[in-house]
């Protein structure tokens, strides 16, 4: 007679484990196959230029000549890096840019998103697209228009230092005054992305808890303080992330406007890149500076993951 433990097991080999099997490896082949073309196009267009510009940081090579010609230099390249006089500048640049960007857009994007979020009022959409504009534009487009305003001479900005008798700053050249005004420029384009973030966020935030808060008497500052800037904590550090991320990767403003002038007072990492490969034909140099900065934007992603998956 056949025992009850074997008949179980028996039953578990049987035609309906055999279909559970098959269903799960057709599943499988089927993301394999969903998934491929975006595999593919991820791998062409991602990690084969990583490890092309990993593998040229390794050479020395122009820009003017077939990467046949490339002379093997190890990690030399990266060695000069740590005694290049001008890439710390730059490096020094990048982070003063950093700070000061998500100093600025960070509280202004809250306090922006809130005043879009809390009063009811029917200009709220027209003041959220109009916030947004600015960062759907090219960046060529408003670094030109901006070049404008700061124009010393007949600049906007200029005459209405004038108009009060004051004398206007030279906003572009003067090494004091042309990060910052980089950073006002970049703060202006940005600015609307980062409220949308925070107007996203707050949607997530039951208006129970604003209910119960007001039951026991707290006022809008209190809700601000107790409520909404703790619930926002995710949207914040991600919204720190990505801000973090574009102002290292900041170009287009210092191409057009400064070239890294004046006395290299904007020289940043993104256009000290461009500089060694393009215009001094030293792209093995360029593509360790380029490595190096993707292995920083690595880590602070990686930081910033994991302050995320502690706060959840």
């Amino acid at each position: 007679m056949t025992s009850p433990s074997v008949t179980t097991a028996t039953a578990g080999r049987g035609p309906s484990a055999r279909w559970g099997r098959d269903l799960a490896a057709g599943h499988r082949g089927a993301a394999v196959v969903f998934l491929s073309p975006a595999m593919a196009v991820i791998v062409l267009f991602v990690v084969v230029p990583i490890g092309l510009t990993f593998w040229i940081s390794l050479h020395e090579w122009s820009m003017y000549t077939p990467l046949t010609d490339m002379a093997w230099r190890g990690l030399a390249n990266y060695r000069e890096l740590l005694a290049d006089r001008d890439f710390f500048t730059a490096l020094r640049n990048t982070l003063v840019y950093v700070v000061l960007v998500v100093a600025v857009t960070l509280p202004l994007a809250v306090a922006l998103g809130m005043l879009l979020y809390f009063p009811k009022s029917a200009a709220k959409g027209v003041a959220r697209a109009v916030l947004f504009s600015t960062y759907v534009v090219p960046t060529v487009a408003t670094a030109i228009v901006w070049g404008a305003l700061y124009a010393p001479d007949y600049g906007p900005f200029a005459q209405m230092f004038s108009a009060v008798g004051l004398s206007a700053p030279a906003w572009l050249s003067e090494p004091g005054t042309a990060l910052v005004s980089l950073v006002v420029f970049h703060v202006w384009q940005m600015i609307g992305y980062y409220t949308i973030l925070v107007v996203a966020g707050l949607t997530q935030i039951p208006p129970d808890l604003y209910e119960a808060a007001r039951i026991d008497g707290a006022g809008f500052w209190r809700q601000t303080v107790s409520v909404t800037l703790p619930l926002l904590r995710r949207t914040t550090i991600f919204m720190t992330l990505i801000t973090v991320i574009n102002a290292i990767q900041v170009f287009d403003p210092v191409y057009i406007l400064t070239q890294g002038g004046p006395a290299e007072s904007t020289s940043v990492v993104s256009f000290s890149i461009q500089r060694e490969a393009f215009q001094y034909g030293m792209a093995g140099q360029a593509s360790a500076m380029a490595f190096s900065l993707l292995i920083v934007l690595l880590a602070i992603g990686g930081l910033f993951l994991a302050a995320m998956r502690r706060r959840s």
